[in-house]
């Protein structure tokens, strides 16, 4: 008796013919989202300052996706690689140039904005304040003008300071980038803020909730969400032993029990 082959499963080709830029691309959220975003069918962007880790990523996004078929058909988007510091307006311009050069469209970008500080309220310098405020606040301002000039079609999700980052100093970032989101249907922008309820754990399972959420208001289907500020709760990061810890995955953040 022959054995019974298993069904062959449609991928995922929701986002097939969008081109998406991420921010932050190589580490992080970023890297969790923009391979979501792939495998969703996207062509996707990767966005950052490190050349080595861009391209790294890019590499193995087009390998897990190139194995996406259906039919004769492959569906996986593709990833692009291109160093720019979101924080410089005029890197974010030459980046959008070039991204509408390779593909003729920009149909939404995921930024991060969430740059934490290593330091409590009290101690924090002025020039690590400016750089948070620079990272998260001024990109996300610069990245939504330059849309407005030239690509008002354009949406764009921000993914703010987590919501397990206490101080002073988150609670101004939280709410200029709130301000940006709940305002910019005056300037006909679509905008929308995200935020995680933790820090990434650096393990796809328990980080999806957050890029299941970006990936929703990605979708052409809900084009009309704008505004919205979403709370993301995350499931907590296991607590492990310390004979564990050896054989946790590399990259994965542990908290001893």
């Amino acid at each position: 008796m022959p054995a019974v082959q298993p069904a062959s499963v449609a991928p995922d080709v929701r986002l097939h013919g969008q081109v998406i830029a991420v921010t932050g691309a190589d580490q992080g959220y970023g890297r969790l989202v923009s391979s979501a975003l792939a495998h969703a069918g996207a062509d996707v962007v990767l966005i950052g300052v490190n050349t080595e880790t861009l391209s790294a990523h890019a590499s193995s996004i087009e390998a897990s996706t190139a194995r996406l078929g259906w039919g004769e058909h492959l569906v996986g988007g593709t990833a692009i690689p291109i160093k720019a510091d979101v924080g410089v307006p005029l890197d974010w311009r030459s980046a959008q140039n070039r991204i509408l050069e390779i593909f003729g469209a920009l149909h939404g970008v995921v930024h991060l904005a969430d740059k934490r500080a290593y330091g409590t309220f009290s101690l924090l310098s002025e020039g690590e304040w400016m750089d948070l405020f620079n990272c998260n606040v001024k990109s996300a301002v610069a990245i939504a003008q330059l849309l407005r000039r030239s690509l008002p079609n354009t949406w764009m999700t921000v993914i703010g300071p987590h919501l397990d980052e206490k101080g002073l100093h988150v609670s101004p970032q939280r709410g200029a980038l709130r301000g940006l989101v709940e305002d910019a249907y005056t300037e006909e922008l679509r905008a929308n803020l995200v935020l995680p309820g933790r820090a990434p754990a650096g393990e796809e399972a328990l980080d999806r909730p957050l890029s299941d959420v970006v990936l929703s208001l990605a979708l052409p289907e809900l084009r009309h969400l704008q505004g919205n500020v979403v709370r993301v709760p995350m499931p907590p990061i296991p607590s492990v032993r310390g004979s564990d810890v050896n054989q946790l995955q590399p990259g994965m953040e542990y908290r001893r029990g």
